[in-house]
Parts: C-alpha cells; structure tokens; sequence
C-alpha cells in the first residue's frame, strides 16, 4: 500500500496545532506531536525539517483557514466592525490561533532567523492584501482617513484578538462596568471598531 504523505502532514499539522498552542514553540515536544498524530517522529524531520520549521508550517496553515473563513474585500472592508465581528465568531470557535500568535511573539518575536522560516514574503503578502482592501474602502469614503490604511488594519486586528490575548484584563474592567451596556463582548467589539475606523 502507498504512503499517503498528504494525509500524514496533515495529521502532524493538526497535532502541532494542539500542541503549540497549549505549550508554545519553545515548550512544545516533537515527541509529543508525533504521538498525537499516531506518526513516527522521523517523519517530522522528513517533512518539516526541525521544530521551528513545524512551527512555522503550522502559522501557515492556520493563517491560511483564517483567510479563507474570512475574507476582507474592499466591499467588506467598508464596515470593519463587521469584519472585526466576524474575526471574533473565528477566534471563540478556534481559540488556538491567537494563542500560536501570541506565543509567536512572546519567545521569537522579530528575530530574522525566524522570520525567514515563517515564510515572512507569504505572511507579508496576505497582510498587504488586507491593508491594500481597506485603502480602497478609504478611498471610497467608507472609512476614516485620519490614519493610514495599515495603522487602520493593525488597529482592529489587535482590538479583536486582544479579547482573545488579554481575557483576564478584560474580566477585570468589565467587573466594574455599569449597566447599561452593549449586550455582549462581540456588540462591544463591533462597535468599537465601527466607532474607530468610520468617516468622519
């Protein structure tokens, strides 16, 4: 019978997944990966190469399934809020991603030698594309243009992950929050970042 690689590196990406996220890049085990994929660990090397490249592959994948759910156009540009709303729905469905990112920047942050394995030119393209939508919906007049479209992009990407990165500060404000107030974290978001990003 054939090896199915495909199916293999997919097995690995979904073990990685797991275990990155819960011990990050520095803490997670090859060996244990290899065991939540029911693989040998040889094939990781094969594959992948080493860890940090593992690591990288799976930052990739995963951005790639954020993209591809979704999507910002110039058109859905033109509300960030729900953009933002929308991202959010992601990040409560899928709470591993912004734990990988957030575990990204804690151990590796800018280091050049990462970067290149994190396949930087793809990463940076897939940001380009969202910052290049929303000086279109700019352009348009949709959104505010006090600020440049990638300060505008940066800014509601981090509102919305922060509530995902920094739940514990958010359980402490909102301890102390009089009512009334937006009924959900989600309509707060959305709100916010409408408020943040629309015309003048």
């Amino acid at each position: 019978m054939a090896w199915d690689t495909a199916r293999t590196k997919q097995l690995l990406l979904d073990a990685a997944v797991e275990e990155f996220a819960e011990h990050g890049p520095d803490g997670a085990r090859i060996a244990r990966v290899a065991t939540r994929a029911g693989v040998n660990k040889e094939r990781i090397y094969q594959y992948f190469g080493n860890k940090d490249r593992l690591f990288a592959a799976v930052l990739a994948s995963e951005l790639a399934k954020l993209a591809a759910a979704v999507p910002l156009s110039a058109e859905l540009a033109k509300d960030l809020g729900d953009y933002a709303g929308r991202v959010y729905d992601y990040h409560r469905a899928n709470p591993h991603f912004t734990r990988l990112l957030a575990w990204e920047g804690l151990q590796h942050g800018v280091a050049p030698a990462l970067e290149a394995l994190v396949a930087r030119a793809e990463r940076q393209a897939h940001y380009t594309e969202k910052v290049q939508a929303v000086a279109d919906a700019q352009a348009m007049g949709a959104l505010t243009d006090d600020v440049d479209a990638a300060h505008l992009t940066w800014a509601v990407i981090s509102l919305t992950a922060a509530w995902f990165t920094l739940p514990q500060i958010a359980r402490l404000l909102l301890a102390t929050t009089p009512q009334p107030r937006p009924a959900d974290d989600r309509d707060a978001l959305v709100l916010l970042a409408r408020r943040l990003t629309g015309p003048a």
